[in-house]
């Protein structure tokens, strides 16, 4: 399992060393130690120091964690000079511009994160995962939850459900706090547009 783990671990991407360093500056701003931040998110201090050298990618609910403790919105994590929504925002993502956030499951393509307080995430999902093993546990946060396959077929494990196959053009509404996965069915990495509401 954990050498299984080890090969899906990605290399640092550019957008992710940025991310730590990102990550990093905002904690010192605030003269917090890694421990403050670890008391503050729930995370290991080692997954945090890791996260700041752009050695490690985080799961989405582990990212929205880090994001809450440090009292910022996802946006902020991604641009410095994220705008809070207010009435009026118009928010425009061209194709192969996003934010890429990787982790060893899924990449994500980082949707409108130039506007913070937003009610939604949007994202586009390359679901890098082909079996359940891929991952630690089922990962769960809270809000709702919606995915859209926009190509392959994935395979939605939900914690104590039996899974939901989603073909191309299928979709899929649930409590993100249920334990989920995705896992692409196919030979080829499924493609997912999915939008998150997170509370508060």
């Amino acid at each position: 399992m954990q050498k299984l783990l080890k090969s899906l671990e990605p290399n640092a991407t550019a957008t992710e060393t940025d991310l730590g360093a990102r990550v990093r500056e905002i904690r010192k701003a605030r003269k917090w130690t890694l421990k403050e931040v670890a008391e503050r998110t729930g995370l290991a201090i080692s997954t945090i120091s890791k996260m700041e050298r752009g050695e490690i990618s985080l799961t989405y609910d582990r990212f929205m964690r880090l994001a809450q403790g440090l009292g910022l919105d996802v946006g902020e994590l991604f641009d410095s000079q994220a705008e809070g929504f207010a009435h009026g925002t118009v928010s425009v993502t061209r194709a192969g511009e996003a934010p890429l956030h990787r982790s060893a499951t899924y990449d994500y393509d980082m949707l409108a994160s130039d506007v913070t307080g937003k009610h939604m995430v949007p994202m586009v999902g390359h679901i890098k995962a082909h079996s359940f093993e891929a991952f630690e546990d089922f990962i769960s946060h809270p809000g709702e939850e919606f995915i859209y396959v926009i190509d392959g077929a994935v395979t939605v494990h939900l914690k104590g459900r039996a899974p939901v196959v989603l073909e191309k053009g299928d979709s899929i509404y649930f409590d993100s706090g249920l334990g989920h996965a995705y896992v692409s069915t196919g030979e080829a990495d499924a493609t997912v547009l999915g939008v998150c509401w997170k509370p508060g």
